[in-house]
């Protein structure tokens, strides 16, 4: 269970974000691009963050 305690934003946009940048490979500054076409502001230092601490999580 990946313990999500003291982000700001909802579980969903870390997973999502997560998943794209996992699945397709997407360079943190397209990506956060990409969430701020779907109303999500967000700084690529932030998905770098999400990355580091998330990723080996759903990797498994």
């Amino acid at each position: 269970m990946i313990d999500f305690k003291g982000v700001q934003c909802p579980k969903t946009v870390v997973l999502y974000a997560i998943f794209f940048y996992i699945r397709y490979g997407v360079p943190y500054r397209d990506l956060e691009g990409i969430m701020a076409d779907r109303g999500v502001a967000l700084d690529h230092s932030t998905l770098n963050r999400w990355r580091v601490r998330y990723a080996p999580q759903m990797a498994v």
